[in-house]
């Protein structure tokens, strides 16, 4: 199992011996080399700021996250993996952290890009303290905690009568609240940033305390620093509040700076760092001060294990409980400066000195609440369970105990309004709920920021979001799984918008299937072109999605969708829209996989219903078109036979054989039309001839009467014959086999789906298709027949309409009726003039 984000110590609290490392203190030659690299750094950022060669000011430096994040995702498994998960994101937001701190160095982007990327910082150094925070909560608390809760007043705590350090280490084992305030102290304590405050001791380097002080007592005559200015007149550590006279005016500088840096080492968890500080200036004094808190063990009283009869080195202090008296009168006194008063109230539990001195930081805050809340627990621990008389502490600190909850609420009502903001900000509403364990609460929060702000919701925010609920759901704190699939889907629509197929798929599998088909299907309708769309539907199979259902509904959206059609209007006919070429361009994804033949069939066929009814013939064409050839030997060799196709398949067959005839008939009609008007025209008649003419132009006026003979004979064979094709092709359609065009098989029973499938709309579709059709195609067979001389073929046109077998009269209206009869009527009447009885057999007499 990978650590902890941050260091964790095997003796936590007040049992901690070392904490976090530090370097040593800087020296004048140092940090004077620092500020002239400072100097010469911010001249380079001067020269580079207008370069331009970096327009987008690290976003795209930012971006690679989205595909970090899922990379690291992909290995996510159960248990303990989740855990080496929260790790590995915290790293990929490290890496790009750097990324970005190494631009501002360089000076890329100018002032405005450098403020962009350090607002990038910002909001990257909140969400890797966030997932750190996340990681080491929750690691405890289901690694960690043992099945037997324990609550704050451990009623089943340690034993009585062992030391001290033994008494708090059975209580950090058994109680998991105190636990996890010492987590999040020292979480605070590894995220704790000082920021760009000036180093309080560059220009100190002297290994004596007090030296200006000692100077000026030594020489009291100095003249440098004449008279009036009283000082101490002695130099142990209580002269300036015995006295209560100050030091040197140096020296108190100096005082305050080394104060102010012990503080800020001991809030950064840097105890021993902060020791040898007071070490190396001098003040040994106040290391031994600092070292007064630890825990008391004499291993002399314990059972000799190496059965040698040696003294043992006696840890902590004996008498820390004076110390912790005293430490608390330090803390409540007036006398001394407020970093030093707030260093004996770390560990002596005095709130009033921390927050004196942090009023303005949430963390801060938070931080000095939670060491006062465990240092009181710690001694209450003490005290009861320890057979040693203890000097008494003030009632004010027995009465600072408060609950985490009531902890947040002060810190929600502060004064300040810095600290106010964050508290009621994002990032400090997820990580109060995070340490409260309240996820329930969190997710509500997230919810209620993603549907009232989405557009105000960065999509590294909704990143951010969308895998702490992606996390709380792998280890089982996801209570409500509707408002959890919100922030998943709020993030999933950000992917949407930069179109990355297989970010997209991977969450969206992690949602419900309803969720699922409705923003998968959103971003298929973005993809127009071929490779893009083979890639989406590739990245939805290896998901797992339900890539049939979710391109039916792709396809259908589409098909559905009412859009105007701009400023141009209509096209011109024989033209498409580019509305319609794109609805039928959406077909292409019922194509990838050969289980959809039914469904590509079902939706081309209610494509060339709607283009049929508006009269779009080249619209049905192109829609044809994206049907495969060999669609029938597709769907026969997919079910096994034609016995085994189901039954909307079978209608959904039929229903495109009859198109096919429809159009087939359409085309030849046309070819027909355009032959019989193209008839060859006769060359133009030469003037009359004369005696002067000779003979050549009249042999050549004869060879193109003779070629014009030759064409038109040609010509008459050539519409003969296509007008038998289209007659042919035409009565395919009235004579359409099996219940005839546009009508159903014989089905046992409709589909099962047939409500879905809104299977009566489509038949009333259809039948008002074959009212509309049959009769134009009536009459186009009857155009065809008399312009060829076929009036017998007019008049048998009628019995064919008339005929109870397919009942073909009954889709007519009278009106058109009226006008087919007049136009069989004017047949026999040509027929009457040919000598023959009205339908077109010899009269005899």
């Amino acid at each position: 199992m990978a650590d902890s984000p941050f260091p964790r110590s095997s003796r936590t609290g007040l049992l901690r011996t070392t904490l976090n490392s530090s370097m040593a203190p800087q020296n004048l030659s140092h940090s004077l080399l620092i500020l002239e690299q400072s100097n010469a750094e911010q001249e380079d950022r001067s020269l580079m700021e207008n370069t331009g060669d970096d327009l987008d000011r690290g976003q795209s430096r930012m971006d690679v996250l989205y595909p970090q994040f899922f990379d690291v995702l992909q290995t996510q498994g159960a248990g303990q993996e989740a855990f080496e998960v929260i790790q590995a994101l915290t790293h990929v937001c490290r890496g790009v952290m750097e990324q970005l701190e190494l631009d501002i160095d360089h000076g890329m982007g100018g002032e405005q890009g450098t403020r962009q990327r350090e607002s990038l910082l910002t909001w990257l150094r909140q969400e890797i303290n966030t997932w750190r925070l996340l990681h080491a909560l929750f690691y405890d608390r289901i690694l960690l905690q043992t099945d037997r809760p324990a609550d704050d007043e451990m009623q089943d705590g340690p034993t009585l009568g062992g030391s001290e350090k033994e008494v708090i280490q059975q209580l950090y084992a058994l109680n998991a609240t105190l636990r996890e305030y010492q987590l999040v102290v020292d979480w605070l304590e590894a995220c704790y940033d000082r920021g760009e405050q000036q180093n309080p001791l560059h220009a100190h380097d002297r290994m004596m305390a007090w030296e200006n002080t000692l100077f000026q007592l030594e020489n009291l005559q100095g003249a440098a620093f004449g008279k009036g200015h009283e000082i101490v007149t002695r130099l142990d550590p209580d002269a300036p509040v015995r006295e209560k006279r100050p030091l040197h005016a140096l020296d108190e500088e100096d005082n305050l700076r080394l104060s102010r840096a012990i503080f800020e080492l001991i809030r950064s968890g840097r105890v021993d760092d902060g020791l040898k500080l007071c070490k190396h200036f001098g003040q040994t004094w106040r290391a031994a001060i600092l070292e007064g808190w630890r825990l008391h063990e004499d291993p002399n009283f314990e059972q000799n294990v190496s059965g040698l009869h040696e003294k043992l080195p006696i840890e902590g202090n004996p008498r820390r409980d004076i110390w912790k008296r005293c430490a608390w009168m330090l803390a409540d006194s007036k006398n001394y400066d407020e970093y030093s008063r707030a260093t004996a109230g770390v560990f002596s539990g005095h709130l009033g000195s921390l927050k004196t001195l942090l009023h303005s930081n949430w963390h801060d805050l938070l931080w000095a609440h939670l060491k006062v809340q465990i240092d009181i627990r710690v001694e209450s621990e003490i005290r009861g369970c320890c057979l040693k008389n203890y000097q008494p502490m003030p009632d004010d600190y027995w009465n600072g105990r408060m609950t985490m909850e009531q902890i947040f609420d002060e810190l929600n009502v502060a004064k300040d309004a810095s600290v106010r903001d964050y508290a009621q900000g994002q990032q400090g509403i997820i990580q109060r709920h995070l340490i409260l364990d309240t996820c329930g609460e969190l997710i509500q929060h997230m919810v209620r920021w993603v549907e009232k702000d989405t557009a105000q919701q960065s999509p590294h925010q909704l990143r951010f979001m969308a895998h702490i609920v992606l996390f709380l759901r792998q280890i089982g704190r996801v209570e409500q799984e509707r408002q959890a699939e919100k922030i998943v889907a709020a993030y999933v629509e950000a992917l949407i918008a930069r179109g990355e197929p297989q970010l997209i798929a991977y969450y969206t599998a992690s949602l419900s299937n309803p969720l699922q088909v409705k923003l998968y299907s959103r971003f298929l309708e973005q993809v127009e072109q071929k490779r893009p769309r083979e890639l989406a539907v590739d990245a939805a199979l290896q998901a797992g999605l339900d890539v049939e259902q979710i391109t039916r509904v792709t396809v259908e959206n589409i098909r559905l969708a009412h859009q105007s059609l701009g400023e141009f209007g209509e096209p011109k006919s024989g033209e498409i829209s580019a509305i319609d070429q794109r609805k039928i361009s959406a077909l292409e994804w019922l194509t990838y996989l050969p289980e959809q033949r039914g469904e590509l069939l079902w939706q081309a066929n209610a494509m060339i219903r709607t283009y049929l009814a508006s009269n779009k013939v080249e619209c049905m064409r192109q829609t044809f078109r994206m049907v495969p050839a060999d669609i029938v030997q597709q769907l026969v060799s997919l079910y096994g036979s034609v016995d085994n196709i189901p039954p909307r398949e079978e209608c959904c067959l039929k229903e495109y054989l009859c198109y096919k005839v429809y159009l087939s008939g359409v085309d030849s009609f046309v070819e027909w039309n355009r032959l019989q008007q193209n008839k060859p025209k006769k060359p133009l008649a030469s003037h009359a001839a004369s005696s002067q003419d000779n003979f050549t132009e009249r042999m050549a006026s004869e060879r193109k009467e003779q070629a014009h003979r030759s064409e038109v004979v040609r010509w008459e064979h050539k519409v003969k014959e296509q007008a038998k094709q289209t007659i042919e092709t035409l009565y395919n359609v009235l004579m359409f086999p099996d219940k005839g065009w546009l009508v159903d098989p014989f089905i046992p029973k409709l589909p099962e789906n047939a409500v879905q499938l809104n299977w009566d709309h489509r038949l009333l579709q259809m039948e008002k298709l074959r009212s509309i059709c049959i009769p134009e195609i009536a009459l186009l067979l009857n155009e065809v027949m008399f312009k060829s001389g076929d009036f017998a073929g007019c008049v048998r046109l009628a019995d064919e309409i008339s005929s109870e077998n397919r009942q073909l009269y009954k889709v007519y209206t009278k009106h058109k009726l009226a006008e087919l009869l007049a136009k069989i009527a004017d047949a026999s009447l040509e027929l009457l003039n040919s000598k023959l009885d009205p339908w077109g057999y010899p009269i005899t007499t």
